[in-house]
């Protein structure tokens, strides 16, 4: 008889699914809008209803089902309790349970950055290490912890939180999550063009950064034209970048960084910002970590997921 298991990455506007075999193959995947209204509260039962209409669609007996794997924004622990997912509207509850009565299929669960490592780890740029850091550099600074080839979740799954790390005491306007001087203000994209502002402000140099709009691509598109503003700028990035990656490996001493994020599309010459910095603060045990770029891009949350109920 055939296996099959489900792997479920639920964001703020999507929930993206994909059907594997236990093998690890994506045979389909597709998305369902997330509908955050009333605390959320329909997402489980849409998650349930799609898993269903698929089975149905494809003829695929429950039993042939070994299990769903999840994961979500917010704290969630080893045991599949949720500590709130603020963009979601949930509160404290166990997603494990409650999605396996709508389901009727063993479930596991886990925060989304923590499982996309996973993935990243399983099927991307970290295949071939079992201790790795995943480092999402988007809208913020997200990250997941793999620990001999498990997630590492922490007390209440808030672990792998590394975009909220203090990197900086001379700060004045607060981060998203109140504190000030945190590493997704400089590293993230939005972190980015903060420094770029910065640093054109205090320079009157020339540069092709003055001549539209402001971004992360751009900023490495112009260090890749040898634009020296950018340059700058990128060296501002990978102080902050590598001083915070050192921090995490005096903690955890990963074999690998996997480097994800829309920032990651600028490819390795980020590396050549980050590694020097991240040599020069880190202690001589996680001197010889290697810098990855993620490979499975949006579809690394899946493949985690899928990952999770597989283990």
């Amino acid at each position: 008889m055939k296996k099959y298991c489900f792997g479920v990455d639920v964001g703020g506007t999507s929930v993206k699914i994909g059907l594997f075999d236990v093998e690890g193959n994506i045979l389909e995947k597709w998305e369902i809008p997330t509908r955050t209204a009333h605390n959320g509260e329909a997402i489980l039962p849409d998650i349930a209803q799609a898993l269903a209409e698929k089975q149905e669609e494809r003829g695929i007996d429950k039993l042939e089902v070994v299990g769903v794997g999840v994961g979500a924004p917010g704290p969630i622990d080893k045991d599949g309790m949720v500590y709130e997912a603020v963009n979601l509207g949930w509160g404290v509850f166990s997603l494990k349970e409650t999605l396996e009565e709508l389901c009727g299929l063993p479930v596991r669960a886990g925060n989304d950055a923590n499982v996309a490592a996973l993935g990243e780890m399983w099927k991307g740029g970290g295949q071939g290490y079992r201790n790795l850091v995943l480092v999402t550099l988007g809208t913020g600074v997200g990250g997941g912890i793999i620990i001999n080839g498990e997630i590492l979740n922490g007390a209440t799954g808030a672990g792998g939180e590394i975009g909220h790390i203090h990197i900086e005491d001379n700060e004045e306007t607060p981060c998203n999550c109140g504190n000030l001087g945190c590493l997704e203000q400089y590293a993230s994209a939005t972190g980015v063009v903060r420094l770029a502002n910065r640093v054109l402000r205090e320079t009157t140099e020339d540069s092709v950064l003055r001549q539209g709009e402001i971004s992360a691509k751009a900023v490495f598109d112009a260090v890749k034209d040898g634009d020296a503003v950018a340059v700058k700028i990128a060296e501002s990035f990978g102080e902050y970048l590598g001083k915070g990656l050192a921090a995490i490996a005096g903690v955890v001493n990963p074999e690998a960084f996997v480097i994800g994020g829309g920032v990651s599309k600028a490819g390795e010459i980020l590396f050549q910002f980050i590694e020097e910095n991240y040599k020069k603060y880190v202690f001589h045990g996680s001197r010889d970590a290697k810098f990855k770029l993620a490979t499975l891009g949006n579809d690394a949350g899946i493949c985690g997921a899928a990952k999770l109920i597989l283990e």
